[in-house]
């Protein structure tokens, strides 16, 4: 439920975000286009970006234009993460539940916990090729870690006076689940979905630079190749853009479950 004040403070917080970004752009044209002390060379000019990006929304590059390119990052990145996301709160909330899971899964955590995601890459192309698939599973250990510590963690942080009561009311099975568990690591499990989210793009850029025909990290790559800076900028502001209205959409949902929190 929205509550009175919540309209005119999305107003507010709009109007906010385009004033900074007219700033910016501003001092960008200024610093490239107008006084030339940023050679535009070395850094394009806001008119030679929208150029860049008129040419990628009507004739297309790197084998698409970028509407497609966008839709096949953002699917990748929702399976990933989806996936991900879903045995990571699971298996953290079991975790932080039962000191059997704990000692079981614990171990095998931690020795995965210190690869980097993007050290998967090798074995996820031997494993699966150069397909979408492997960019799915970096992706996956990538937003993995976060989801499963920080649902742990907010088992671990309920107060012990709320399990005592739910062992005295017979509180078990899957109604434990629902009424103790999950309610009361509510705010870490989100916690921990934002940074396996925020993982999964910063992931997926790089996945995209191997083997990959579309993508916002091909047209990073493509550009790069070309020596294309205006073309660099569209594709980074992409992902910028893209991760920002994903984080956006987790946010509301945030305030949907927990409408507290929006007071």
């Amino acid at each position: 439920m929205n509550t009175p004040a919540a309209t005119p403070r999305l107003w507010l917080t709009l109007g906010y975000v385009l004033a900074v970004l007219a700033g910016v752009v501003l001092v960008w044209h200024g610093l490239t286009a107008g006084s030339g002390i940023i050679a535009p060379t070395t850094f394009p000019t806001p008119l030679e970006v929208g150029g860049a990006l008129q040419q990628i929304g009507v004739e297309g590059y790197s084998n698409g234009r970028w509407h497609e390119h966008v839709l096949r990052s953002v699917l990748l990145v929702t399976m990933g993460f989806v996936v991900a996301s879903s045995i990571g709160v699971v298996l953290g909330l079991a975790m932080g539940a039962s000191r059997t899971v704990e000692a079981i899964a614990n171990p095998v955590f931690l020795l995965l916990r210190p690869i980097p995601p993007l050290a998967w890459i090798p074995l996820a192309i031997v494993w699966l090729g150069l397909g979408d698939a492997a960019k799915i599973m970096v992706i996956f250990f990538a937003a993995f870690v976060p989801s499963v510590i920080n649902s742990f963690t907010g088992v671990r942080q309920i107060d012990k006076p709320i399990f005592e009561a739910s062992a005295m009311l017979g509180v078990g099975g899957w109604r434990y689940w629902r009424e103790v568990l999950i309610p009361g690591a509510l705010p870490s499990i989100f916690t921990g979905l934002r940074l396996s989210l925020q993982a999964s793009w910063t992931t997926l850029v790089a996945a995209e630079l191997v083997g990959a025909v579309a993508g916002l990290g091909q047209i990073l790559n493509q550009a790069a190749q070309d020596i294309y800076p205006a073309m660099i900028v569209v594709g980074m502001a992409s992902v910028a853009l893209c991760g920002w209205l994903m984080t956006q959409g987790l946010s509301w949902l945030e305030r949907r479950v927990m409408p507290w929190k929006a007071l």
